[in-house]
C-alpha cells in the first residue's frame, strides 16, 4: 500500500494543480486518478466514465511490467524512458534509420510532464489516462505546444513548434500578424491557457489559408491563378484534402465564375466547405433515412439545408461540381461521393455484430447474372428461414381461422354451428383434439411455407431493385413488386394451402376406420386437384402483398429514429402495422379460397368457381359471411408476417453478404470513423496506449501539424 501511496504522490505533482483538475474532469472522475483505476473502488460514475471512452483505463500493475521492458536509462534507481524508447521503442513510430529527431522529442514530450526530457513511470500513467479522455486530441496537442510545463502557451512556444511543422517550410506565416496578436497580446507577452489554446488551433490554420491567398494575390484584386489555389491547398490545407479532391483541385477551381482564376468568394467557400463536411454528412444521413444508397438532387439538398444557415448556396454548388467530377454525368450527390470529398472518411455501421460480413462484389459495374442469381438465391435461403419461423409462430391462429370461414351457417348442413367464434374455437379444439391439435397440419405448413415465403420475399426485393433509381422508388414500383412476389408465389402456395386445410379440417368429423394424413390427401387430391381454387388464391395473393410490401416499408420510414436506423422492435412493429389492411382487406378472397378449397361434406353447398362461389355465398349466407374470419385472419397474419420480416431482416444484418446491390433501409448507419476504429493491436499497448498512435496522426490530420519524418539534408 505505502508504494502505492508514493507513486499516487509522485503523479500528483506532475501537473499543476488547475491543470490535474482539468485532466480529472475530462476523465469524468474525482481528483484522484489512480482511485479510477480498475481495480480500486472508483469515485466516478461507471456509467459516465464507459460512456466518455469505450477503452478502458489500464491498471498500473500491468503498466509496471511493460514500462521496465522498454525503459533503457536509469537514474538513482529509478528507470526512464527515453523520446526513443517512448516514440520508437514502445509505440512504433518513426522506425527508419534516418528519423527527425526533433520530431520524436516533441512527440515524447506530450507524455514528458515535467518536460525534463525523460519519462518516468508516473508520467507513463498519467498519458495513458489522459489518452482516455474525450478530447484526448487536443489535450495531447497542449502538451507539446507547452515546453516549460507552465500551464500555458506563450507566443514562442507556441512559433516555436508551429515553425517546426511541414506547412511552415511550404508557405511562411507572419508571426506579427493582428491575428497573433489579438491572442497573445500587442506586445506578444501574453499567454494562453487550455482551451484559449483550442480556439487558437481551430483558427490559425484559417488564418494562414488568408495569408497565402494574399501572398498569391500579387495584384491584390481577390484572384488567385487555379495553379497557385493547388498550391495553397496541398500544402497548408492538406490535412483536409482527400486523394480525389487532391487529384481534381485544378478541374474544380477551373468551374469558378472567372475561369481558370478562383477568386477569394470562391476560395473561401471551398476551404468552408471541406471544414464543414461533418455537417454536409448530417444533412445526407437525415435526408436518407436508412437508405444509404439514396442520391440527392441539388434542389434537394439546397431544401434540406434550409434550416441550417452556416451551409451556404456556394458551398452547395461546390460540393455538387466536385459530386459531378466523381462520377460524370450525374447531378446528384450519393454516400459514395461524400465518402470521396470527407478526409474523415465515412464507414457503414450495422446497427448488430455481423457473424459473417462478405464482399461478394467491389464494385456494382462487377455485377453479372451469376451475381444477380446468386444474390437470389441468398434472400431465397434467408427468406425460407423467415418464412418457417413466422408460419410456425401463429399456426394455431391460422387453424382457428380456417375452421371458422369453412363453418356453414345456413342448411347447407343439418345441425347447430359448431363454433360460437374464434375464442371458442381455440377452446374446443385444446379440448377434444389436444394442444397438438392446434399444430394439425404444420409439417406441410412448414415445408411449403418456407419456399413460399421465400418466393414472395425474393421477388419483390428482386422487382424493388429493377424499379430503384438512385436510391429511391415510386410507389407504383413498390406496388408492382409486391404484387409481382405475391404472384408469384401462388404456384408453390396453392397446393400448401389445400393440403393444410384438408389436414386443418380432418378434426371437425371423425371417420371411423380412416386417417387422414398428408399422403391419402395428396392421394385424393391428383396433381390438377392441387391447383383447385388458385384463382381465389391470385384474388388473395396478389392484392395482399401489393398492399403489404409498399405499407411495410413507409411505416419502416415512419418508425426509424433520427438517423434512419430501425431497430428489431421498429422492425417488429412496420411489419405488425403493414399486415393489418393488408389482411383485412382481402378476406374475402381468403373466404372464397377456402371453400373451394375445403372438401365438401354430405349436405354442404359445391362451388364451381370464383364467381359462383361468391353468388352462392352472398344468396345463402349474406355479405358478411365474406368477412368471416377477418379478426383471426388479421391476428394470424399481421405476427406472422411480423416475425417473418423481423427474422428476414435481422438474418440479412447478422450474415451480410454484399452483392453490390440494394441493400435492406434502416440496417446501417453512415458514420464517421474514430480514433477507436484505429486503436492498435499490440499486446504492450494496453489502456489508453490502444489510442496513441492514432492520437498522434489524429492531431496532424486533424489541425494539420505535419511534422517531418525524416531529418533535412544540408
Amino acid at each position: 500500500m505505502s508504494q502505492l501511496q508514493n507513486e499516487k504522490a509522485s503523479f500528483d505533482h506532475l501537473l499543476t494543480s488547475s491543470r490535474r483538475r482539468e485532466l480529472y474532469q475530462n476523465l469524468g472522475c474525482g481528483s484522484d486518478v489512480f482511485s479510477a483505476l480498475p481495480f480500486r473502488t472508483a469515485k466516478c460514475n461507471a456509467e459516465t466514465a464507459i460512456s466518455q471512452r469505450s477503452i478502458p483505463r489500464a491498471n498500473p500493475d500491468h503498466l509496471r511490467p511493460i514500462f521496465d521492458r522498454f525503459a533503457s536509462k536509469e537514474i538513482k534507481g529509478k528507470r526512464l524512458m527515453t523520446p526513443e524508447d517512448f516514440i520508437r521503442g514502445y509505440l512504433g513510430l518513426y522506425t527508419e534509420e534516418n528519423y527527425n529527431k526533433e520530431t520524436v522529442r516533441l512527440l515524447a514530450s506530450a507524455a514528458d510532464t515535467t518536460k525534463d526530457g525523460d519519462i518516468s513511470f508516473e508520467e507513463f500513467c498519467a498519458f495513458e489516462a489522459l489518452l482516455c479522455s474525450p478530447d484526448a486530441l487536443y489535450l495531447t496537442a497542449f502538451e507539446l505546444f507547452d515546453r516549460n510545463a507552465s500551464d500555458t502557451i506563450s507566443c514562442d512556444e507556441f512559433e516555436a513548434v508551429i515553425r517546426h511543422t511541414q506547412p511552415l517550410h511550404d508557405q511562411d506565416f507572419d508571426f506579427n500578424s493582428e491575428f497573433i496578436k489579438r491572442y497573445f497580446g500587442a506586445d506578444k507577452k501574453r499567454n494562453v491557457n487550455y482551451h484559449s489554446f483550442c480556439q487558437l488551433l481551430h483558427d490559425f490554420y484559417e488564418e494562414q489559408g488568408i495569408q497565402a491567398f494574399k501572398k498569391y494575390d500579387k495584384n491584390g484584386n481577390g484572384t488567385i491563378s487555379s495553379l497557385d489555389f493547388q498550391q495553397i491547398m496541398t500544402t497548408v490545407k492538406g490535412h483536409l484534402l482527400t486523394d480525389f479532391v487532391r487529384h481534381n483541385l485544378i478541374a474544380v477551381s477551373g468551374g469558378g465564375a472567372s475561369g481558370h482564376k478562383v477568386t477569394f468568394p470562391y476560395y473561401a467557400a471551398f476551404n468552408s466547405l471541406l471544414a464543414k463536411m461533418e455537417l454536409i454528412k448530417r444533412v445526407y444521413v437525415s435526408n436518407a433515412r436508412g437508405n444509404l444508397d439514396i442520391e440527392m438532387t441539388k434542389e434537394e439538398f439546397l431544401h434540406a439545408i434550409q434550416s441550417y444557415t452556416q451551409v451556404t448556396p456556394y458551398e452547395v454548388e461546390i460540393l455538387f461540381h466536385l459530386s459531378e467530377l466523381n462520377h460524370p454525368g450525374r447531378k446528384t450527390l450519393s454516400l459514395k461521393d461524400i465518402q470521396a470529398i470527407d478526409p474523415e472518411r465515412l464507414k457503414r455501421v450495422s446497427q448488430m455484430d455481423r457473424l459473417i460480413n462478405i464482399k461478394a462484389v467491389h464494385h456494382k459495374d462487377e455485377r453479372g447474372i451469376g451475381t444477380a442469381f446468386l444474390e437470389s438465391g441468398y434472400r431465397f435461403l434467408l427468406g425460407s428461414i423467415a418464412g418457417a419461423c413466422g408460419a410456425t409462430a401463429v399456426y394455431p391462429i391460422d387453424l382457428v381461422k380456417t375452421r371458422m370461414q369453412n363453418q356453414r351457417t345456413s342448411g347447407s348442413f343439418v345441425g347447430e354451428v359448431m363454433y360460437k367464434n374464434s375464442l371458442d374455437c381455440f377452446k374446443k379444439v385444446v379440448k377434444f383434439e389436444g394442444l397438438l391439435g392446434l399444430y394439425r397440419g404444420l409439417l406441410p405448413q412448414i415445408v411449403g411455407v418456407a419456399p413460399e415465403k421465400a418466393i414472395k420475399l425474393t421477388m419483390n426485393d428482386f422487382m424493388r431493385d429493377k424499379f430503384t433509381t438512385d436510391g429511391k422508388i415510386p410507389l407504383y414500383g413498390e406496388i408492382i413488386a409486391g404484387g409481382t412476389g405475391g404472384m408469384c408465389q401462388v404456384v408453390f402456395t396453392n397446393p400448401l394451402e389445400i393440403v393444410k386445410i384438408r389436414l386443418q379440417t380432418a378434426g371437425e368429423v371423425q371417420q371411423a376406420g380412416k386417417k387422414i394424413g398428408v399422403m391419402s390427401v395428396l392421394k385424393e387430391l391428383g396433381f390438377l386437384g392441387l391447383y383447385k381454387g388458385s384463382r381465389a388464391c391470385f384474388l388473395r395473393d396478389i392484392p395482399f402483398s401489393a398492399i403489404y410490401f409498399p405499407a411495410y416499408a413507409h411505416a419502416k420510414l415512419a418508425t426509424a429514429d433520427e438517423d434512419g436506423m430501425n431497430s428489431p422492435g421498429s422492425l417488429f412493429c412496420s411489419a405488425f402495422i403493414a399486415g393489418v389492411p393488408a389482411a383485412g382487406l382481402v378476406t374475402p378472397a381468403d373466404v372464397i379460397k377456402t371453400r373451394l378449397q375445403v372438401a365438401a361434406r354430405a349436405g354442404q353447398t359445391t362451388y364451381n368457381g370464383v364467381i359462383d362461389c361468391a353468388r352462392k355465398l352472398l344468396k345463402e349466407e349474406g355479405p358478411m359471411s365474406l368477412w368471416k374470419g377477418t379478426a383471426a385472419r388479421v391476428c394470424r397474419s399481421s405476427p406472422q408476417f411480423a416475425v417473418t420480416l423481423l427474422t428476414y431482416e435481422v438474418l440479412q444484418r447478422l450474415f451480410y453478404v454484399d452483392f453490390a446491390g440494394s441493400r435492406p433501409t434502416g440496417s446501417e448507419l453512415a458514420t464517421t470513423k474514430t480514433i477507436q476504429d484505429e486503436s492498435s493491436t499490440n499486446p504492450d499497448h494496453v489502456g489508453g496506449y490502444k489510442l496513441a498512435a492514432a492520437t498522434f496522426s489524429g492531431i496532424e490530420h486533424k489541425f494539420g501539424l505535419f511534422l517531418p519524418r525524416f531529418e533535412t539534408t544540408k
